[in-house]
């Protein structure tokens, strides 16, 4: 007789390409074909990129269709319907609004097994007055609303008990990731290099992640700048959400360096394994982070990198890279000039130390593993 599934219902803010909603992507991917679990997932707001993604694989989606504060209540109220309609064995949410939303509903429909989740590494830096208030009310809740509060970095942890969060309930799973779908291709860097008019000779230091303040390309735009006076090689190629010649910002900055053909913003792309394969050096110029995809995604391909010092960062690379201050622009552009000083095998067998730091600790099995576990205590079903 075939065991019952163990129904998971995930509550997230949106579904747009961010570093929690691709890994939530991957999560439920890895049980594709698998009966024990079944997932439903309900963005707060749009089903964005990844929500059509889902529903073709079989995954169903809500969206609740969240605009602003003066939606909460009624964005609140859609939520529950659909949680009593739908009751889930496990409630798995996915940053501070969905943790308190989702929580609150948990609570009054009497479901037990509520998972936070906390993505981040700085309780008090950034964010509106909103979202501090709420992060503040989370902490004063997570004694009473989660059922356990999961973190995806050690840094998160601890900041997060430091400000109030029970760290009875709280433990940490890191991002885990699939070195099989992210492998390096000639065919893809020499593809896209050719496009961009790289030649062969020139070395490209490339960035990956979306435009926002926390992820400071301002920052890597006036390393680059820097480092460029001292290497005439490099090259710089700066892939995600609103990274193109169409933010003005950007493109003021980088015009000004005297030297814009030394840049090429692609924006947002499906292709990261290739844009990945086409640098020859990842860096990772964040102000915080939690957990970063993009580092490990970047290891995976078996790119040498250079990091700031931010969440998990160093304990991801460990001696697989090279760390540096964070928001030091200084040595962020000796970094970029000690890796181009570097010859080819170094750097090499740098990318191939990477790789093998993500295949011997940070898989998505060992990620899923961990979740799993979670689900099955919530259940009381063993192994």
């Amino acid at each position: 007789m075939t065991a019952t599934p163990i129904h998971i219902t995930h509550v997230i803010v949106g579904l747009d390409v961010g570093g929690a909603e691709r890994f939530l992507h991957r999560l439920i991917e890895a049980h594709r074909g698998n009966p024990a679990y079944q997932h439903r997932v309900i963005s707060l707001t749009g089903k964005g990129v990844l929500g059509p993604r889902l529903e073709a694989g079989g995954i169903e989606v809500s969206a609740l269709g969240m605009r602003s504060l003066r939606d909460a209540p009624r964005t609140y109220a859609r939520l529950e319907r659909q949680l009593r309609a739908h009751r889930p064995d496990v409630l798995q949410c996915w940053m501070y609004y969905a943790d308190l939303l989702g929580g609150l509903a948990g609570r009054r429909l009497g479901i037990r097994h509520v998972l936070w989740g906390i993505r981040n590494s700085h309780f008090e830096a950034g964010g509106t007055p909103l979202k501090r208030a709420v992060r503040r009310i989370c902490a004063l809740a997570s004694r009473h609303l989660p059922w356990r509060i999961v973190c995806v970095a050690d840094s998160a942890l601890e900041v997060h008990a430091r400000a109030g969060y029970d760290r009875a309930r709280m433990e940490v799973i890191h991002n885990g990731y699939d070195p099989r779908a992210f492998t390096y291709s000639e065919a893809a860097r020499n593809a896209l290099r050719a496009e961009l008019g790289v030649a062969p000779e020139h070395l490209v230091v490339g960035s990956l992640g979306r435009y926002s303040a926390a992820k400071d390309q301002h920052g890597f735009i006036r390393a680059a700048q820097a480092a460029m006076r001292q290497r005439p090689e490099l090259r710089f190629l700066m892939v995600g959400r609103e990274l193109t010649t169409g933010n003005e910002a950007l493109a003021r900055q980088i015009a000004a360096t005297g030297q814009p053909e030394r840049f090429f913003l692609l924006g947002e792309r499906s292709d990261v394994a290739g844009c990945l394969s086409a640098m020859d050096v990842f860096c990772l110029h964040s102000r915080t982070e939690g957990f970063p995809n993009v580092l490990g995604e970047a290891m995976c391909v078996g790119l040498p990198c250079l990091a700031t010092d931010v969440g998990d960062a160093a304990l991801l690379l460990n001696d697989a890279g090279r760390v540096i201050p964070a928001g030091d622009g200084r040595a962020l552009a000796r970094g970029m000039v000690a890796m181009a000083e570097l010859d080819g095998s170094e750097r090499r067998a740098m990318g191939q130390r990477a790789r093998e730091r993500i295949t011997g600790h940070f898989t998505l099995g060992h990620s899923v593993d961990r979740f799993e576990s979670l689900y099955r205590t919530a259940v009381s079903r063993p192994s």
